[in-house]
């Protein structure tokens, strides 16, 4: 079975009355805990198709959200019954997808209070999983997911402290989306660890679960968590001719069938082999570390009041928390700081740190016998990210021999959601039966083009000068035929003339507020200028005549990359 086509938008009626037979067809009451009745639906719907559009950016759009974010007038669980209240306002997240159009239909089921990567640790039930019910749905954001690869909704909201937007997300075959954390208010959320969690979003493809994003990213004063964002960070990038990615050995953490589906994305790319061991000590930490006494300080009153009134394994993992010694808490976070250090000086070398999204697809047979060992195996290439303050796309590449989803992950440093999109939606364009174009954006007021004819261009030594700074690719390019090229060492110099050749280069779109800091970079005699391309003029890299007196011109390469290719250094 696949669930890959793109969300459509006929218009809320259509929308909510297919969402509804898809419902009935799904016929698991496990994945909601509380559905808005039909006729509320449908009247809902009624309501913005008689608005119509106005603009709104979700507008016929369908929705459930987990039951650990409140929505006004619908009951918050977090999968437990004695915890229940009536929240009388929404969370800002849920208040914000109101307001760009889209229809909620419900709240869905989650391991209870966030705990867990199987989806099966709630009292009101397990959702099935649509490729086979026998294998575990994900979690904990279970019913999120399961909603949206049933075709019941566009798109859902999850949360995500330890893999829990992501995990499911490769079981049901479709993107899961971990924003920056602090991108998105956790006002409304029921906390896990409340200074790792993030509100996540499930959809069927990159673009709808960024189009999503845009809508609930934003600097919450009210959350001591949110943080303001770069200006354009959710601005989509186009995929450069060239990237390098950062890959690991996994065959002897992964089932064959999850290894073979890795090793044939990472096939696409350019990559550079790294240790994961940093990170997945990092991992560990999460549930065998002072984040467990996270858990617990976020339920201490029922942990110690009421503790029958949660899940047998929510109420052992949540309990060990109150065991944990500060001392130990900061040798963690001794841990913890240099895994980010190594994690930073990766992402100058590497685009991306692509991962398995899981190792494996638990069989609910597996975890009735052993509840806690399973989940725990789950979370090994997923436990780290947010700790390490990065940000992170699971897509979709392929199924095993047995019919279940394989699923990567690609990884990256905070604030990096609209570069990081391309590669994703890349990879899950391998495997998607069809999806529509990417929808690049253009260039904005805030930015300036950029021609890029050198080191700076994609995969190579400087980009990272480019990428740091909020630099997105948009396109590749040529010049009109004016201009000559000299290798200067490890760049270019590009001088126009009276009468050239073409050099190609690459266009990227940067804040205008940092070109001054990218050129401070630069050195003479080097700097920006005019550059002529076939299509027009635009800012790009140029040399000074008397700069490139005794080089070797290289002109009749027509580029950076062909002079490098020639070299072997490509």
């Amino acid at each position: 079975m696949q669930t890959n086509a793109n969300p459509k938008t006929p218009g809320p009626l259509a929308a909510a009355q297919a969402a509804i037979t898809a419902d009935t067809a799904t016929a698991d009451p496990a994945i909601w805990i509380t559905r808005v009745p039909d006729a509320e639906i449908l009247e809902q719907a009624r309501r913005l198709e008689d608005e119509g559009p106005r603009g709104r950016p979700l507008w016929g759009l369908t929705a459930v959200i987990k039951d650990n974010i409140d929505v006004a007038g619908l009951k918050t669980t977090a999968a437990c019954p004695e915890f229940s209240h009536m929240p009388a306002v929404s969370a800002e997240a849920v208040r914000r997808l109101v307001e760009a159009g889209a229809l909620i239909l419900g709240k869905v089921n989650l391991d209870q209070f966030a705990t867990g990567l199987v989806g099966v640790r709630s009292p009101y039930g397990v959702p099935r999983t649509v490729f086979n019910p026998a294998y575990v749905p994900g979690g904990s954001s279970s019913g999120s997911a399961v909603a949206v690869a049933a075709g019941i909704c566009d798109f859902a909201l999850g949360t995500d402290t330890a893999g829990s937007g992501r995990v499911p997300a490769m079981f049901g075959n479709i993107v899961g989306l971990k924003p920056t954390v602090g991108s998105v208010s956790a006002a409304g959320m029921v906390p896990a660890c409340r200074s790792v969690d993030t509100i996540s979003i499930f959809a069927r493809s990159v673009d709808a679960a960024l189009a999503v994003q845009r809508v609930i990213a934003f600097y919450d004063r009210t959350d001591p968590y949110s943080r303001p964002a770069p200006a354009g960070f959710l601005r989509r990038a186009a995929l450069p001719p060239a990237i390098r990615v950062a890959v690991a050995e996994v065959g002897a953490l992964c089932d064959p069938a999850v290894t073979a589906a890795y090793q044939r994305t990472a096939a696409l790319f350019t990559t550079e082999t790294v240790d994961l061991s940093p990170f997945l000590a990092v991992a560990r930490l999460l549930y065998d570390g002072p984040w467990v006494a996270e858990r617990t300080a976020a339920l201490r009153a029922i942990i110690t009041d009421r503790p029958e009134i949660l899940h047998p394994v929510t109420r052992a993992i949540v309990a060990g928390g109150l065991t944990r010694n500060t001392v130990d808490a900061f040798d963690a976070f001794h841990q913890l700081a240099q895994a980010r250090r190594i994690a930073a000086e990766l992402f100058t070398r590497c685009e991306a740190l692509i991962v398995p999204t899981a190792p494996f697809t638990p069989t609910l047979a597996e975890l009735e016998s052993d509840p806690i060992g399973p989940n725990s195996r789950l979370g090994t290439f997923t436990n780290f990210v947010n700790l390490c303050d990065l940000t992170a796309i699971a897509v979709p590449a392929g199924f095993g021999p047995d019919g279940l989803p394989a699923g990567v992950t690609v990884i990256g440093p905070a604030w990096s959601e609209g570069r990081l999109a391309a590669i994703a939606d890349h990879i899950h364009r391998q495997t998607a039966e069809a999806l529509p174009p990417p929808r690049i954006d253009p260039v904005q007021a805030d930015e300036t083009p950029l021609f890029c004819i050198g080191a700076h261009m994609a995969g190579l030594p400087l980009n990272p000068q480019v990428t740091s700074l909020g630099g997105r690719f948009l396109r590749t390019a040529r010049t009109q035929p004016v201009y000559r090229l000299h290798a200067m060492g490890n760049r270019p110099g590009m001088v126009r003339v009276a009468s050239g050749v073409s050099v190609a280069g690459e266009v990227w779109a940067l804040p205008t507020a940092s070109i001054g800091a990218l050129l401070a970079q630069v050195p003479a005699p080097l700097g920006f200028g005019q550059a002529l391309l076939e299509d027009g003029p635009c800012l790009g890299f140029v040399a000074e005549a008397h700069g490139v007196e005794g080089t070797t011109d290289i002109s009749s390469y027509g580029g950076w990359r062909a002079w490098l290719a020639r070299e072997g250094n490509a």
